[in-house]
């Protein structure tokens, strides 16, 4: 889920400590497209890229568990206003899961909880159960997960040894395919809508073999609208932020970019101004719609509208006219 962390520093240095200066955070907006790596958090790898780009606020738009890599967009600035809005998008991984064994977290960083032997299992076998778990399902999360109950993450309170009785809910699964079997380990596409969780479902998938499963490698390849996503790695931004924030800042991604399935409202210079102030406009030749972006002449996302069936524009969402409006190839 996003999260929005305010300005602070690297490290903590006594008052007036000039050998330790604190470092100033700038304000830039935009989208970055991280390749976040095994092994962090989506906020431990938000806060790493956060300081390279020196920025004031930033978030990260649906969580990936540490032992998950792939990618993590990033919001910067004016972007974190659009955060919530990419957290509905459909996403796709590739995952890979090992029969036989079911752990406490579903997945490879959690305790074994049982072993069974696995059934002589054909093909066929495998894509029906598949089937059985694709389409509008209810699914239940696993114990271990961000979701909260009375104020507090699922995962802490399991950590402590309560008991955690964790409600099903609905979830759509778009594709839930057979990539390839080495022995017990299965490669297999997910692609899914928000809040699926593929730990779950590689779980049930276990349960309709007979044998259990659990999650030892997911990767996230897409998310919508950035189906064929040029991600960074730490790695690579670092070495781009030793050639200056200049080069670091080109990395970035336009506000428009995350927004581009969602319909697009040209208006002028004189309605954009409006629009920034907060005011309603009237446009007859405009289809109804809860979203849209209003866009100006020099192509730039000014606000998010609704538009109501009578014609009438209002401000769902606005934008900072200095908002960085960066280019990549990506």
């Amino acid at each position: 889920m996003g999260n929005r962390e305010s300005s602070r520093a690297v490290r903590s240095v006594a008052p007036g400590d000039s050998r330790f200066p604190t470092p100033r955070f700038r304000s830039i907006s935009g989208l970055l497209l991280l390749d976040k790596p095994q092994g962090l958090s989506s906020n431990q790898a938000l806060q790493k890229v956060r300081r390279l780009f020196r920025a004031e606020k930033g978030g990260h738009t649906g969580s990936l568990d540490p032992l998950a890599t792939g990618l993590l967009p990033l919001c910067f600035g004016e972007a974190t206003k659009i955060a919530g809005l990419l957290l509905g998008s459909r996403k796709a991984y590739e995952t890979e899961c090992l029969l036989g064994v079911t752990t406490t977290t579903d997945d490879a960083e959690g305790e074994v909880v049982r072993q069974r032997p696995v059934p002589a299992i054909d093909e066929a076998t495998i894509r029906a159960a598949l089937g059985h778990l694709s389409g509008r399902i209810v699914q239940v999360p696993p114990v271990y997960s961000a979701l909260k109950q009375a104020g507090e993450p699922l995962y802490r309170r399991a950590r402590r040894g309560e008991e955690v009785e964790v409600p099903s809910r609905e979830v759509d699964v778009h594709r839930f395919d057979w990539l390839g079997r080495d022995g017990d380990r299965l490669r297999l596409l997910v692609e899914c809508g928000s809040g699926t969780y593929v730990r779950s479902l590689v779980r049930d998938l276990g349960e309709a073999l007979g044998c259990g499963a659990h999650v030892t490698a997911l990767r996230r390849m897409w998310v919508e609208p950035f189906m064929q996503p040029a991600m960074f790695t730490l790695e690579q931004l670092e070495a781009i932020a030793a050639r200056g924030e200049e080069a670091l800042d080109a990395c970035l991604l336009p506000l428009e970019r995350g927004l581009a399935a969602m319909p697009q409202l040209p208006v002028s210079r004189a309605e954009a101004a409006s629009l920034g102030q907060g005011r309603r406009l009237l446009r007859n030749d405009v289809a109804a719609t809860e979203f849209a972006c209003a866009i100006d002449p020099d192509g730039r996302l000014v606000a998010l509208v609704e538009v109501d069936p009578t014609g009438e524009v209002r401000v769902r969402r606005g934008f900072s006219a200095g908002a960085l409006a960066a280019q990549s190839p990506a």
